[in-house]
């Protein structure tokens, strides 16, 4: 799959980004005659983007908001919501300032808007694109109803490095994986006509490698090749821009010593000139400032150097609006850079519809007709049943039937606030309903449920403090540990089975929550002992927004439940898949490791000239630890079911293929299993031979199958010269005859291979 240099047909029809013949023309002409009549102080004014101060997702509220407004000086303003409030704003731009330039209203819309989703990299685990696209509409329906027409998502930045707290943002590890879901998203909130009211502009972010920063630590540099660069990171972007996303953010990061903000390399030779892009690019928040704490000079200079890398607004550090002018008189910036960036916003205002009708997102009665509609609901429950990944089962002990007592014990079992998970800013945290509460909703009385908190989130008070920011508390009891203990231990006397609902508190991911111990915090852990010492059936319900390392758990508990964060309707997701009324199909998109010392890991390394044969631990001089093994403890792709799905014998119809061919690889799937169940068949490739070093697995293709029990079916893959390419030492994207291998399995560790050749 080209994914940086070819654009499908299908992409083509549905992009929003694109406008031909007379609808371009007719833009044009209205553009050029808007910015004829326009000063210079009004072009710098609609390159401001302020924030509402609404949700928090930064450091700085800006002020002065309305006076602006009326001056002319504020082109966008995100972090506003409701009808009312935007109509409010908005007016103040069409009946003050003096050309009624209408304003945009953006908000962080990342994994829903009030019907709050799985957090993305849950999403990601789901596999299931038609999903995805779903609930990507079903968010820009409710945001756009609540008067928003921009969402700064999607996050499509690849990391391989639990420690970062923004992995729980995105897709997770793989290229390939993480370009399909970036499709879906932009599809799914632009529709196939952004000028419909119920519609989001998207917005591809961070711009670039954010998730590459070093040592897991956010905004830390970033150094890497060209070629890691064009084959590993940048292809979710580009996925994204040919699906019609209208807008770019940038990263925060230094890139090759380049903060992304202010590099032209990125933002205007790449982005511009070798992609095409031609929509609006805009700055994360304050990251033109933040160029000073970088070392690139005064705010007027960092200023400079942003417009004239290809910047087009500035979000909230307003240093384009106080310095620009200044700049321009000392020939630092030129009126063309500034008419490129103004025309940019203009053009998204001009494709969202706000010239035809400024309120067009401003009806009251939609908002109160499509936000948390019960169709919603039920999405966002299907979704999050299908993002649990079950990581193990020994014992059938799940499902649960649907009798007796079951005691929830755990920190994570009465909060209702941490459910929706780390940026669900417009999340109603009063009315999501916590784990034991969604539980007793979905099972009514035919379980009895009892909890208890069982312990802290965590022996530190400092730290529990920093992990439940934003409202996100769980209650602290500050008696002995084992007197807590102890109180959940008789609470459970009488149950059948323990559920214990542990891990990481919402916002111990998400941004800013870099962590460099990825274990269940220790008051946790000491809770979980006690509770498999009682000898009932024990459930970890794990609650995590990136990989943890459970190696303690997978030796001792018998089931493990990775749920994530499941949105609004976590708690009866949870009780649907207990007792299997939910058959689990999440499959890992990133994988876990057994300590903090294998991060970065993934499973498309490369394989060294001193390997270590698979399955195999310590040799001396080959390229391995001598305290634990190279291999994670759930690889890419991995994820149980309450089925058994067996994989017939991989079958390709030939051996050899050339240029313009194709082969077809196939495999009889069936379900031995009690359950009907989906199943994720999964298709890799490694190239043997490459005039550089290449990856020995990369996810080429996957397929979502559902299967009654007893059911059988031929899955068929179809591999292409185009999905054997890569780019080269010289940056070229070709393929290279040779010798191939193909892997079709459940995860990227249990397949079978075979192999193929493409010829000259």
């Amino acid at each position: 799959m080209n994914i940086l240099k070819s654009t499908s047909l299908a992409v083509l029809i549905f992009s929003t980004l694109n406008l031909f013949g007379q609808e371009k023309s007719k833009m044009d002409a209205f553009i050029n005659e808007l910015m004829g009549k326009m000063t210079v102080e009004e072009k710098i004014g609609q390159l401001n983007l302020v924030t509402g101060g609404e949700a928090t997702t930064g450091s700085v509220v800006s002020s002065n908001v309305e006076n602006n407004i009326k001056a002319g000086k504020i082109g966008g303003i995100f972090s506003m919501s409701s009808p009312e409030k935007i109509r409010k704003a908005q007016e103040l731009a069409i009946k003050h300032s003096r050309l009624k330039i209408p304003i945009i209203f953006g908000m962080d819309v990342i994994h829903g808007y009030k019907t709050v989703f799985p957090i993305p990299l849950g999403l990601a685990a789901t596999w299931d694109m038609p999903l995805i696209q779903q609930t990507a509409r079903v968010a820009a329906v409710e945001a756009a109803a609540d008067g928003i027409n921009w969402t700064f998502s999607p996050m499509v930045d690849i990391s391989r490095d639990a420690r970062w707290g923004r992995i729980s943002e995105g897709s997770g590890e793989d290229t390939y994986l993480s370009s399909r879901i970036a499709r879906e998203m932009v599809i799914g909130y632009q529709g196939d006509d952004l000028g419909k009211y119920n519609t989001l502009m998207a917005c591809v972010k961070h711009f670039a490698l954010y998730g590459a920063a070093e040592a897991g630590r956010d905004y830390h540099t970033t150094d890497m090749s060209l070629h890691r660069m064009y084959n590993e990171y940048l292809p979710p972007y580009k996925a994204a821009l040919d699906a019609g996303a209208l807008s770019v953010m940038t990263s925060f990061n230094d890139i090759n010593g380049v903060p992304a903000t202010a590099n032209k390399w990125l933002l205007t030779d790449l982005l511009r000139k070798d992609w095409k892009f031609d929509g609006l690019v805009v700055t994360d928040y304050t990251a033109v400032n933040e160029l000073i704490e970088h070392g690139l000079g005064d705010l007027q200079q960092v200023s400079a150097l942003s417009l004239n890398a290809g910047v087009d607004m500035d979000m909230v550090g307003e240093g384009f609006l106080t310095t620009l002018k200044k700049s321009l008189d000392e020939g630092k910036v030129s009126l063309t850079e500034i008419d490129r960036a103004c025309r940019y916003v203009l053009e998204a205002k001009y494709r969202l519809g706000l010239f035809d009708d400024p309120f067009r997102y401003c009806n009251e009665g939609r908002a109160k007709k499509e936000i948390g509609k019960a169709e919603h609901l039920r999405l966002a429950r299907e979704a999050a049943g299908k993002s649990f990944v079950l990581l193990k089962n020994e014992g059938q002990v799940l499902p649960l039937k649907k009798q007796g007592t079951v005691a929830v014990i755990g920190p994570l079992a009465n909060t209702g606030a941490n459910m929706p998970g780390t940026w669900s800013v417009s999340a109603d945290l009063q009315k999501t309903l916590s784990l034991v509460d969604g539980m007793k909703a979905a099972l009514g009385n035919k379980v009895k449920i009892v909890s208890h908190l069982g312990a802290n989130l965590t022996s530190d008070a400092k730290l529990q403090e920093r992990s439940t920011m934003f409202g996100r508390t769980i209650p602290r009891d500050e008696r002995p540990a084992e007197t807590v203990i102890q109180e959940a231990l008789e609470v459970s006397k009488g149950a059948d089975v323990i559920v214990a609902a542990l891990g990481e508190s919402s916002e111990m991911s998400g941004e800013s929550s870099s962590r460099t111990d990825l274990n269940i915090p220790d008051s946790q852990r000491k809770l979980l002992e006690a509770l498999l010492k009682t000898g009932k059936p024990v459930v970890l319900v794990l609650f995590a927004g990136r990989p943890l390392t459970l190696t303690w758990e997978d030796e001792h508990v018998p089931a493990i439940l990775n749920v994530w964060f499941g949105g609004t309707e976590t708690g009866k997701a949870v009780a649907d898949v207990l007792f299997g009324d939910v058959n689990p199909s999440g499959k890992l998109p990133a994988t876990f490791p057994r300590n903090v010392g294998q991060l970065p890991i993934y499973y498309s390394q490369k394989n060294t000239g001193r390997p270590l044969g698979e399955g195999q631990w310590f040799q001396k001089f080959r390229s391995n630890y001598l305290d634990v093994a190279n291999d994670p403890l759930y690889p890419f792709g991995y994820g149980l079911s309450y089925s058994k799905f067996d994989y017939g014998k991989l079958q390709l119809d030939k051996d050899k293929f050339t240029k313009g061919e194709e082969i077809r690889v196939s495999v009889e799937l069936s379900n031995s299993g009690n359950f009907d169940g989906e199943e994720v068949v999964q298709l890799y490739v490694r190239d043997m031979v490459g005039a550089v070093t290449r990856p020995v697995k990369e996810l080429k293709n996957f397929q979502k199958v559902f299967l009654k029990k007893g059911e059988k079916k031929k899955i068929e893959f179809v591999i292409k010269e185009e999905d054997l390419k890569f780019y080269n030492q010289n940056l070229e994207f070709v393929s290279e005859p040779g010798a191939f291998k193909v892997f079709v399995g459940g995860n990227v560790r249990d397949v079978q291979e075979a192999d193929f050749e493409l010829m000259d």
